[in-house]
This record gives structure tokens, C-alpha cells and sequence, in this order.
């Protein structure tokens, strides 16, 4: 139904010293959709912006504080806006992805990350969309949490943008498409 609205969380940490690091790679993607609106704040402790795709409303979320306490926020705006987990889309990095590969799924475990760890304990379910946007694994000796909190390399750098814009595409895809349709077309 295109009234349906969807709440879309890029997940992050706030601040200056973390907007071009791995981890905030969801916030990225949240940024580039929102291009032509303003972001405001919300009383969940979020930064929002409300857009339309495929004539459904859709509001874009980053959540003010640290990944690891993303849950709550996002789960009292998903209660301000009635957002079931059903039409909920988180954008996160992962770690056993590729640099620049996106999956798409519906539901699973946290995998270690404590962004949707804190999602799943506030939402108490797993069952929500995850647009999966891959960073790659550290090459050894490097601690995974360090790297996670490390900018982009230089390559990466030099793809990101790419990356970034087919992360929103998929997003618009999966709102007007669904699950089926956008894994046909990103989970490559």
C-alpha cells in the first residue's frame, strides 16, 4: 500500500571525527538519499528528514549518540511514526562483505555488531530489513573494532561515492519493488 510509511536508520556514531569512517557508512547512504531535503531533530534523539519513494513516505534516520545505543532512539521514533519492524531499513556495515558489495536481507542474527544488537533488544525482534553495505575484513594485525573506526583508504575512497549511490538505489528498490526483487538486483 503506498501509504505504508517506512522508517530508513542509517546506522553511525555521531561527530565529526567519525562522519568519513567505516562505521558510519549507513549514515552515508542516509545522507546521499536526503540530498535535496533538510535533516531536523527529533525528540528520539535522531536527526530525521522526510521523503517519498515509489509514493510511500519514508523518513530518514541517524540517531544522535553512539552505534552501539541506536536501539533505543530509533525505536521511539518508530513508535512516534506507528513504523512496524516490518517496514523498518537499517543501512550498516559489515565486516564479512567485500569492500563494495551490498546484500540485502530480511531478519537474521547481529553478527557482533552491536548497532543491531541494540535494534533487536529494542525492537525484541530480529525481523527487521538490513541493507548490508560490505567493508571488508582488516588485514591482520589490525583489530576489526579499530578499523571499523578508521576512514576509508585511498582506493576506497575513489569508489565510495558509487558505492554510496547504489546503497540509496537499493533502498528505492526494496521500498517499491520488495525483499525478492531487490536481492534479484544487489545480492550479486
Amino acid at each position: 500500500m503506498a501509504d505504508d510509511r517506512w522508517l530508513v536508520l542509517g546506522l553511525g556514531n555521531s561527530g565529526d571525527q567519525y562522519a568519513t569512517t567505516r562505521h558510519n557508512i549507513g549514515q552515508m547512504v542516509i545522507d546521499y538519499l536526503a540530498s535535496d531535503v533538510k535533516f531536523s531533530n527529533h525528540k528520539s534523539k535522531t536527526q530525521i528528514a522526510d521523503i517519498r519513494v515509489a509514493g510511500h513516505p519514508v523518513v530518514l534516520a541517524k540517531t544522535l549518540g553512539y552505534m552501539n545505543e541506536s536501539g533505543g532512539p530509533a525505536k521511539a521514533l518508530a513508535d512516534f511514526y506507528k513504523v512496524s519492524p516490518g517496514n523498518l531499513i537499517v543501512i550498516h556495515d559489515e565486516l564479512d562483505i567485500d569492500f563494495n558489495t551490498i546484500r540485502i536481507k530480511q531478519g537474521g542474527g547481529d553478527n557482533g555488531h552491536n548497532g543491531l544488537k541494540s535494534l533487536t533488544t529494542h525492537f525484541a525482534t530480529a525481523d527487521y530489513f538490513r541493507l548490508r553495505m560490505g567493508i571488508g575484513r582488516p588485514p591482520a594485525p589490525i583489530d576489526p573494532s579499530d578499523f571499523v573506526l578508521k576512514p576509508f583508504s585511498q582506493p576506497e575512497k575513489r569508489e565510495l561515492p558509487d558505492f554510496i549511490a547504489r546503497g540509496a538505489l537499493a533502498i528505492e528498490r526494496l521500498i517499491e519493488k520488495g525483499l525478492d526483487y531487490a536481492q534479484q538486483e544487489f545480492n550479486k
